[in-house]
């Protein structure tokens, strides 16, 4: 495709939730057959490349990041040669591969922790993780008062075995921590970087990126020092160089999972010899609002600049609220503490932000990720409670919805069974769902589908050139890159007066009848 060596600075990737993605054996499960077969389809698209959350073994007690094997495909999903074939297909259409790596932990099924469980207190294979014994008289409280990382959870973060042995697990129960203080576990995390690059993968995202190093000690947060005792510690960062030098091997690259206030902490992991990218959570989680969205552009863009990485821009994945569903809704940000059911949505609303919101990303200099369904204009489902899955559902005690809502079966065909996904897909599909099939929105020159693949064809017209501000009145985001392309968003209750251009590239709504630009309406134009 003739893109330059670092084309991961401002590619358009598209993030594969398998499971949901397209069901090629129609046992209802997406699997990679469902994928290979829907590749013409993302290369119509025009994206750059595939991200794919976990594939391999699990027993899916977390969506696939309780991995029991990294080195084998999960059989609901198809086998490793399956894989092998999918990354060279995508690769002849131009397509790169990312996988994803769960560092933290594994699952209770892994090897390893099989091994843990059945040696024994103090034995070799515990170190492997953190094993301790309680507090109390009898070691009956949990070693320390450390928080689950699933919010809103009051779920213990140790689980206590028979033999008196607590184990750690920041997530499940199901998900015990690797202790990356111990050199067996850095070295297999480098095996299987190597693994995963000799198949022809491009790059690695890195989930959870921040949390893999503890403070040996294991304090308690309540008595403890700075810095943190297992959030941002410094050693990530020798672990961070040490993959680097494993990526460069393969010209590979890398994308954190990095949530974090500090933005100064937060670029340290992005310095040269560390990783390449990281996800901005700013921008994901911002509400519909003009100031709050340039305050969040205008800061990625600092935090990345003193060390070259480029930002990335992203406006839903696997984890979050769909964001026609977000945009609809009275508070138009994303907070996990805050999801409830039978939050009232204006999906038609929520649809034209969306769509305005499409084109103020793919503007943006850097990179864009898509989760597959945005660019379909996919609202949240609500799952009937009998059919959540999501463990973050059931430790917040039932109050939250969970993620499930945004994991649904794609709808690929309007006629077929199913909406054209498979079998009877393992998550039910609402009511309506066939409505927003590709089929018939590839048809339609006003749809959401139709929109996307036009502005991803049209970006390259912005450039690789920085961002400039351009005067525009309250509530107006109006920018200008350096190959002489303007975006403008109208975020203000009035319409808008256009800037001088000199032709109207695309639009993800009509002007009015005096040729400005109504409510929650962007444009891009050649000034």
């Amino acid at each position: 495709m003739g893109q330059p060596t670092e084309w991961w600075r401002s590619a358009v990737i598209y993030q594969v939730y398998v499971r949901s993605f397209a069901d090629g054996d129609a046992d209802g499960t997406g699997d990679l057959a469902g994928v290979r077969a829907r590749l013409p389809y993302l290369a119509e698209l025009g994206v750059d490349a595939l991200w794919f959350t976990p594939w391999y073994l699990s027993p899916l007690k977390d969506g696939g990041y309780d991995v029991a094997d990294y080195r084998a495909i999960d059989p609901a999903f198809g086998t490793l040669a399956e894989a092998e074939k999918l990354i060279a297909e995508a690769r002849e259409l131009g397509i790169r591969t990312l996988v994803d790596i769960v560092p933290n932990h594994v699952s209770d099924q892994h090897p390893w922790f099989r091994a843990a469980l059945a040696a024994g207190p103090g034995s070799p294979e515990r170190e492997l993780f953190h094993f301790r014994r309680g507090r109390g008289a009898d070691g009956e409280l949990p070693p320390n008062d450390w928080p689950s990382q699933f919010v809103g959870s009051t779920e213990p973060v140790w689980t206590r075995l028979p033999d008196g042995d607590w184990y750690l697990h920041l997530f499940t129960p199901e998900q015990p921590d690797l202790n990356w203080g111990h050199p067996a576990v850095r070295q297999e995390h480098e095996d299987i970087l190597r693994f995963w690059f000799e198949r022809g993968v491009a790059g690695v995202r890195i989930d959870s990126a921040a949390l893999l190093a503890k403070d040996p000690a294991l304090p308690s947060l309540a008595d403890r020092p700075d810095p943190h005792p297992f959030v941002d510690r410094d050693e990530l960062h020798d672990i961070y160089r040490s993959w680097r030098a494993v990526a460069d091997e393969y010209d590979g690259v890398f994308v954190g999972e990095v949530w974090l206030p500090d933005t100064e902490r937060f670029a340290r992991y992005l310095r040269p010899d560390e990783l390449h990218t990281a996800f901005n959570f700013s921008f994901l989680s911002c509400p519909w609002d003009a100031e709050r969205l340039r305050t969040s552009i205008d800061t990625t863009l600092a935090e990345h600049a003193p060390v070259g990485a480029p930002a990335t821009w992203v406006l839903c994945n696997h984890d979050v609220t769909r964001t026609v569903t977000r945009y609809g809704r009275t508070d138009t940000g994303f907070d996990f503490a805050t999801k409830a059911f039978g939050t009232p949505t204006d999906v038609a609303l929520g649809t034209r932000r969306a769509r305005a919101a499409a084109l103020l990303s793919l503007a943006l200099p850097g990179t864009v990720y898509v989760y597959q369904g945005e660019e379909l204009g996919l609202p949240e489902a609500d799952i009937p409670r009998d059919r959540i899955e999501d463990p973050m559902h059931f430790r917040s005690g039932g109050s939250d919805p969970g993620r499930d809502g945004c994991r649904v079966p794609l709808p690929w065909a309007a006629e077929a069974p199913h909406a054209g996904f498979g079998g009877e897909p393992w998550l039910p599909q609402p009511d309506g769902w066939a409505g927003y099939a590709a089929d018939l929105q590839a048809a339609d020159p006003g749809s959401m589908l139709t929109l996307y693949r036009e502005a991803i064809r049209l970006r390259p017209e912005f450039g690789e050139g920085p961002l400039t501000w351009l005067p525009a009145p309250d509530g107006v985001l109006a920018f200008a890159r350096a190959e002489g392309v303007l975006c403008v968003v109208n975020l203000a209750d009035t319409p808008a007066e256009l800037p001088a251009h000199s032709a109207l590239l695309l639009a993800s709504g009509p002007l009015d009848s005096a040729g400005r630009l109504p409510k929650d309406v962007a444009v891009w134009l050649r000034a």
